[in-house]
């Protein structure tokens, strides 16, 4: 599954790696989560486009939202069939970028991994691209929300001693595959759900200060120092993140991306 996540890169390279038109300007971001804005890549009209959507899918047919529970993930092993998101896996299919994302490892308390693309030669780790499904939900009265889900599958040996899920990645040149649905039905796009190489992934302990959403900064990827590594699951503590918040103020499940 995924449930925070982490969007660092420059818009520049985001912009470059997808392809779309537009020049959105969009702080870093370390603790994305749910029910935010979070951007997205889809096809308009033959073209790439970017653009904001709520990250909780909602399906077209459901009247009340209220009544309807908070759905952040699909499941790749039935985006073909179920209600909810089989009209989106045919017709309206996008790209989440990405620089990697937060998996918890049960315990006493859970303890937080950080998952990114293996460092190149330069120490630095490229954006990826999570698989999606929108939605646009019109309410009773006109007004309209565009909401998205990450697809997910199981987890692949590097992350299957954390959790037995994981969220699809679309590798660049299988990009047009997932994202034209006129020229690649779902039945075709489907293929791409499957988990991630081994080797695309490096994966490493990091702080339960991320457990709180407020805290977006730098220093929650980094590494857990070792003297947290060296605990008992049941002993972990969260130790005081030394950055700011960037919007303190914002409740724990309402922080704002943009």
């Amino acid at each position: 599954m995924c449930g925070r996540y982490v969007i660092i890169s420059t818009p520049e390279a985001i912009r470059a790696l997808f392809g779309y038109a537009e020049q959105p300007n969009f702080p870093p971001r370390y603790n994305v989560a749910p029910t935010q804005p979070i951007p997205i890549v889809y096809l308009d009209n033959g073209k790439r486009a970017f653009a904001l959507a709520r990250w909780a899918f909602m399906p077209a047919w459901v009247k009340d939202p209220k009544g309807f529970s908070l759905i952040i993930n699909a499941r790749g092993e039935t985006v073909l069939d179920k209600p909810a998101f089989r009209a989106a896996m045919q017709r309206r299919r996008c790209l989440i970028p990405n620089d990697g994302f937060y998996e918890w490892k049960p315990g006493a308390p859970k303890r937080p991994y950080f998952v990114r693309a293996r460092r190149r030669s330069d120490g630095t780790a490229p954006p990826l691209a999570f698989a999606g499904l929108w939605e646009t939900w019109t309410g009773p009265n006109g007004e309209e929300i565009d909401t998205v889900a990450i697809v997910t599958t199981t987890a692949n040996s590097a992350l299957a001693g954390i959790h037995n899920r994981m969220p699809v990645f679309v590798p660049p040149e299988s990009f047009e595959l997932w994202l034209d649905c006129g020229r690649f039905d779902a039945k075709e796009a489907v293929a791409l759900i499957k988990p991630a190489d081994d080797a695309l992934l490096e994966v490493y302990e990091v702080s339960p200060a991320v457990n709180r959403v407020v805290n977006d900064c730098g220093a929650l990827i980094d590494p857990a120092p070792a003297e947290q590594l060296a605990l008992p699951e049941t002993a972990a503590s969260a130790p005081a993140v030394k950055a700011r918040s960037r919007n303190p103020k914002v409740s724990d499940d309402q922080a704002s991306l943009f």
